[in-house]
């Protein structure tokens, strides 16, 4: 009723030595290829020939390699009949009480399997005639997705809707056979002497269907990256983190269309090879990168500098009153070139029209002292300097 383990693990065990004639994959499978048919194959030098194997036929004896990174799934009018997912040597016998129809294992991948198996079994008793196919459990790569125009969606970094176009690829995994065999590949590639289930087939109708899935969850996936604490909310991440928006991503499809839970297919991998933001997006970006070059120990070390360059001027064009601002804070500085902004400097001052402005001999000394007194009481000049300008004025 299913099959018998001859050997496991690794194709070039001695057990598998001895087999003269048996089924294995096809020749020069595509690496994006998801299922194709099992063929018999002869390794007797043209002495032998598979006389158990018939064409589109399994028969009680017929030996069935699998090899790593693949599984078998057997299928009869259309209904799957039985699945292995283990690699190695195995008889098929429809005849034999102690034969299985499910090979998977003991790890979680195994555990899977036997659940989906529960559900998806073939009610009938196993005919002799079966088709036999394997299904690629490796990383299937290059699949590609993109826009041709802006997709948007909400972003909490910057509070507000941001849009891009973008193109790309992400690899993509069957994690469950049976689920994608049953509800997902179409009945055509079933058949005897069917063509191969590649991913990347242009006339592949089921392929093209997953990328336009991906890409009319663009918006979602970029969502769920941007709107995650753990990912930093940050867009211009994405790029390096292709684990992490492979997630964003796969989310994005489970919720839309079931990709795990219905048709067995998860995104593991993502490479953005182009994203171009739209004009308000790009400006709100270079905001965000200025204001971040002003923040922290960056923005205090640009604001010390930047008052340094004052005073160092101020020295230079002989003001007297620059120099008040050593030792002050940051805080004072910011408060006391405040108010400088506001206040009419010597410069500016023009007299009115008749009048000549009064140099610094003409200036009451007693306006000059206050004045000076409001600098001490501000702390802006010590008490040192403050009887020092004191003295000069008052002559003594």
């Amino acid at each position: 009723m299913g099959f018998i383990k001859a050997f496991s693990g690794a194709l070039g065990g001695t057990f598998a030595d001895q087999w003269k004639d048996f089924y294995m994959p096809r020749a020069n499978v595509s690496s994006t290829a998801g299922l194709f048919q099992a063929v018999p194959q002869s390794q007797n030098n043209g002495r032998g020939e598979n006389y158990k194997g018939n064409e589109n036929i399994i028969t009680n004896g017929s030996k069935i390699i699998v090899p790593e990174g693949t599984a078998l799934i057997t299928v009869q009018d259309g209904a799957i009949t039985g699945c292995i997912a283990e690699p190695g040597g195995f008889e098929f016998r429809s005849d034999d009480p102690n034969s299985q129809s499910m090979f998977a294992g003991d790890g979680i991948f195994g555990q899977t399997l036997k659940s989906t198996w529960e559900k998806v079994k073939f009610g009938g008793q196993p005919g002799s005639q079966q088709l036999a196919f394997y299904v690629n459990l490796k990383e299937i790569p290059n699949n590609k997705f993109g826009t041709q125009s802006e997709i948007y969606w909400d972003d909490a970094f910057f509070g507000t809707q941001v849009g891009a176009v973008t193109r790309g690829t992400y690899t993509l995994k069957i994690v469950d056979p049976l689920l994608f065999v049953k509800n997902f590949v179409p009945t055509k590639y079933l058949q005897p002497g069917a063509p191969v289930f590649d991913f990347a087939d242009m006339d592949n109708d089921a392929g093209n269907q997953l990328f336009n899935e991906v890409v009319g969850t663009l918006s979602a996936a970029f969502s769920n990256y941007t709107n995650d604490p753990s990912k930093g909310n940050r867009i211009s991440k994405i790029q390096a983190d292709q684990i992490g928006f492979a997630q964003a991503m796969a989310q994005a499809v489970e919720d839309a269309y079931q990709w795990k839970s219905d048709r067995g297919l998860e995104i593991v991998k993502t490479a953005i090879l182009a994203i171009e933001y739209d004009e308000d997006t790009k400006k709100l970006m270079k905001d965000v990168k200025a204001a971040d070059a002003l923040s922290g120990a960056r923005g205090n070390a640009f604001m010390q500098q930047a008052a340094a360059r004052g005073i160092q001027a101020a020295g230079e064009n002989g003001g007297g009153s620059g120099m008040a601002f050593m030792g002050m804070g940051m805080n004072a500085a910011g408060n006391m070139m405040g108010a400088m902004q506001q206040q009419p400097t010597e410069s500016s001052y023009q007299p009115a029209f008749g009048q000549q402005q009064p140099t610094k001999e003409e200036q009451d000394p007693m306006t000059v002292l206050s004045e000076k007194k409001k600098l001490l009481d501000a702390g802006l000049i010590s008490q040192e300097d403050y009887d020092k300008l004191k003295a000069q004025i008052l002559g003594l």
